[in-house]
């Protein structure tokens, strides 16, 4: 499994993947950001082949850091808490399928990123969601 979430807009993609090495992590990243977008990462060597500016958190055992201040205004803006936590989201919305076949993961997987990404629901939402297409009269 990979994942990007977007800083600035919240955006979540994800991917399910055959491996998770460096190759892999690097076309899905590259897939997913724009060409000079900072990544913030953990201090995995995968993420070296990524082409895009890298910013580090190192939380090895031992270290117990988890979140880093890089520019010195108090702000501790390098860490990977919203990936891990969009992770731990991803974990609860599979629980209650009490297992899902591999071969089927990547459709619960594309309903948790579009759920994710929908933010809120609306009449329009709601529309295309069930196919339905817009009426004028809403009444007697």
């Amino acid at each position: 499994m990979a994942g990007v979430v977007g800083r600035d807009t919240g955006e979540v993609r994800l991917e399910v993947v055959e491996a998770a090495d460096a190759a892999t992590l690097r076309e899905v990243v590259h897939a997913a950001t724009r060409e000079g977008a900072t990544l913030y990462t953990d201090d995995w060597a995968g993420y070296d082949g990524v082409d895009r500016p890298r910013q580090t958190c190192r939380h090895t055992p031992g270290s117990r850091v988890w979140a880093r201040d890089a520019d010195g205004d108090g702000v501790r803006e390098v860490h990977t808490n919203t990936c891990e936590g969009l992770w731990t989201g991803l974990r609860t919305f599979l629980r209650p399928f009490r297992g899902v076949s591999k071969w089927h993961l990547g459709g619960y997987v594309a309903v948790f990123q579009w759920a994710t990404n929908a933010k809120r629901v609306t009449a329009a939402f709601v529309q295309a969601l069930f196919g339905i297409r817009p009426s004028t009269v809403y009444g007697p």
